[in-house]
């Protein structure tokens, strides 16, 4: 998928990791975990430099293209022209991620209400459910510290998070990381199935606890379900369920 002539400044790169990336924020509209305008999703541009893209501030997640992202530096700077500004406390905790995590390509923050609920939650994420055994093998908690604007608080995220998939931000809403959109979109969906279930449970009776011995299984499941590349073995399929629905994501 090539930049179409309007934007040929945009290496093929870019333009394919754009696309993914407004077709993760109609996703997210569309599995109805956006928050009006208030949570973000990043990608880090490929290549030697620390860029990454963001969302327009003030867009609706389903009304965001591969053109409207803007380009932003570590401490986000505009790098690319749009008439919306990008939300600088909304990329703290992006940032602090992006520079902690190498090994990351894409940041994704919910505040879903069942998400917010588990992090409220003493005990956090329950092992209950068979979801739940796949994010409870690489999960990590963060207390909450306010809106997230201060730079001081980068290196206790860094820290908390480690190296692992999910975060829980306690009393906040809940965050995944992957080596592609893909993963990271995954990743959220299967943290915020496993948050539901586990709210929509509390409310029937007493819960049945995943013996302790299987709970260590949940990386082989989620390898045998899809491979070794979970995120891109779903991803063609979400593409073309997006696709059914309105193909603007791409322009």
């Amino acid at each position: 998928m090539s930049p179409s002539p309007q934007h040929n400044d945009i290496s093929p790169e870019e333009w394919k990791l754009r696309v993914d990336l407004a077709a993760c924020y109609r996703l997210v509209s569309l599995y109805g975990w956006s928050d009006l305008l208030f949570t973000h999703i990043s990608a880090r541009i490929p290549g030697d430099t620390h860029h990454f893209l963001i969302n327009p501030y003030g867009l609706m997640f389903d009304e965001i293209t591969a053109s409207s992202l803007i380009k932003v530096d570590e401490a986000c700077n505009k790098l690319s022209d749009s008439p919306y500004p990008v939300n600088p406390a909304g990329f703290t905790i992006h940032s602090a991620i992006h520079e902690g995590r190498p090994d990351v390509q894409c940041v994704l923050h919910t505040h879903t209400r069942a998400g917010i609920a588990v992090s409220t939650q003493k005990d956090g994420l329950l092992p209950i459910s068979q979801q739940s055994t796949f994010v409870l093998d690489s999960i990590a908690y963060h207390d909450y510290e306010g809106v997230a604007f201060r730079t001081d608080e980068k290196p206790r995220l860094q820290a908390d998070l480690g190296n692992a998939t999910y975060f829980c931000l306690r009393n906040h809403g809940l965050l995944t990381v992957g080596p592609s959109i893909a993963d990271a979109f995954l990743a959220m969906y299967i943290f915020e199935t496993a948050c539901q279930i586990q709210v929509g449970a509390q409310a029937m009776g007493e819960l049945q606890n995943i013996e302790p011995e299987v709970l260590g299984r949940g990386r082989e499941g989620v390898r045998v379900q899809t491979g070794s590349s979970p995120g891109q073995f779903i991803w063609p399929a979400l593409i073309r369920k997006l696709d059914r629905i309105d193909q603007s994501y791409a322009t």
